[in-house]
């Protein structure tokens, strides 16, 4: 067998005794028969791990077998417990006589850890708009966990303006097969992949995961329920995740803690939408629960969609009603849930903003309840956007930038401290970057230590 490792490795949903090891097996990752996925045999494919508590695999090595099936694209997902919180680890597979590329990861903080917590939070990053020189600073920094908060792909034809090209099936992807061979394309960047093989990922999805800006059960009519299905199908597929769909639907919610430092509540803010609610019941009830109760000293929401109410001056709408001012109401309940430290972490506009979250956003006197930080994009292109006059209408918004990159943040008991780092440009590989803006905030409202805003 030819390399069958070509999509990399990756390593997510850490918790203080275990962690999820994933790679998925493709000799020709771009092979678009659809009874061969990444040009494997329709077959069962038996495949070995270990994980040690050192890159030469000599100490605490742990191993097993499992089989890539080829109903799940020889996808492997392997849950690893019994591990010690706080800790690095590293991590290997082998098919035949194939070695994949060595993983590093790191398994969340013990229950009552005060270490600060350095994580990372990245989004958009559509393949023809450029390349993913990001992910390799991202990588560099080797942050104790990686959040993704959607539009891992972009279902969408292939852009008019093209810096590199799909290659196979550039059309709309709305099959199983289209749906696979689209990840796989993205995982053929280089710097993805040392991203998922520096430290754990937590994603979560947006809209482009399956279509463009769809709202749960879309039309309710059989095809987009089919569509939605293989496109969950292919998430789970290509994404270090635990839980596997089931009944056309995969469970996304979910919190990781670490320590009494951070609580990350990760929202789906897709799968249970409709024109009432942008949550559903369940996971609203469930969020507002831990918000109230949860005793540790952050209290971060993880998820895609600008947060803020944000009044974009000009022709309307000035309320993009796909984000969370499409639901004004559902936020005002979260945000008078009371919750001490709380801070909202964002994407999807393609743009970096900051702001403080108000207890009435129409009011700028009104008592500051939390922050939030909206990371740009990796190389998807932003709209056309005023920031100034944008900052200029909401008071409560303090920062803007229209550069591509991440988030790159620290908190510990007494701050949280988040830095925007910006490449210039993703036209062309080998991008520097830089932090353009730095922000802190020990939960009641926002400095800015480093930023050219308003």
């Amino acid at each position: 067998m030819a390399d069958p490792f070509t999509l990399g490795v990756a390593s997510g949903e850490p918790m203080p005794d275990g962690v999820l090891l994933w790679t998925r097996l493709a000799v020709d990752p771009l092979a678009t028969d659809p009874a061969r996925p990444g040009g494997m045999p329709p077959r069962a494919v038996e495949v070995d791990w270990q994980l040690a508590e050192d890159e030469r695999f000599t100490r605490g090595l742990r191993q097993g077998r499992v089989n890539a099936l080829p109903a799940w694209a020889h996808s492997v997902h392997v849950r690893v417990a019994g591990l010690a919180p706080g800790t690095d680890y590293f991590y290997r597979f082998r098919a035949g006589a194939e070695q994949s590329p060595v993983g590093r990861t790191r398994t969340a903080d013990d229950p009552g850890s005060t270490r600060p917590v350095r994580f990372a939070v990245a989004c958009c990053q559509r393949w023809e708009h450029g390349y993913y020189t990001a992910y390799r600073h991202l990588a560099a920094e080797r942050p104790d966990v990686i959040f993704h908060v959607g539009d891992y792909i972009y279902e969408s034809p292939q852009s008019a303006a093209v810096v590199r090209a799909l290659g196979p099936l550039p059309g709309e992807a709305d099959t199983l097969r289209e749906y696979r061979l689209r990840y796989a394309r993205y995982r053929t960047d280089p710097d993805l992949r040392a991203a998922h093989a520096a430290a754990p990922w937590v994603p979560t999805w947006d809209d482009h995961e399956v279509l463009d800006n769809y709202r749960g059960r879309g039309d309710g009519s059989a095809g987009f329920l089919r569509r939605r299905e293989v496109a969950y199908q292919a998430y789970y597929e290509n994404q270090p995740i635990r839980v596997r769909p089931q009944g056309g639907g995969l469970q996304m919610y979910r919190r990781r803690t670490y320590g009494t430092v951070a609580d990350f509540m990760v929202l789906d803010t897709r799968q249970h939408r409709d024109a009432t609610t942008m949550l559903g019941a369940a996971q609203e009830a469930w969020l507002l629960d831990r918000l109230r109760g949860s005793p540790v000293r952050w209290r971060v929401l993880v998820q895609p969609l600008f947060f803020a109410r944000r009044f974009v001056p000009g022709p309307a709408p000035n309320l993009r009603t796909d984000s969370w001012d499409g639901h004004p109401a559902e936020r005002a309940r979260i945000l008078a849930a009371g919750a001490p430290g709380l801070v909202v972490v964002s994407g999807d506009v393609h743009n970096a903003w900051a702001g403080e979250l108000k207890a009435d956003f129409l009011d700028p006197g009104s008592a500051t309840v939390g922050a939030e930080f909206v990371c740009s994009s990796i190389s998807s292109r932003p709209p056309a956007t005023d920031g100034p006059a944008v900052l200029a209408a909401n008071p409560h918004l303090e920062f803007f930038d229209g550069r591509r990159g991440y988030l790159s943040c620290v908190a510990d008991p007494g701050e949280l401290r988040v830095a925007f780092r910006a490449v210039d440009f993703v036209d062309r590989r080998d991008a520097p970057v830089r932090t353009v803006a730095e922000f802190r905030t020990d939960g009641s409202g926002l400095t800015s230590e480093n930023a050219s805003s308003k």
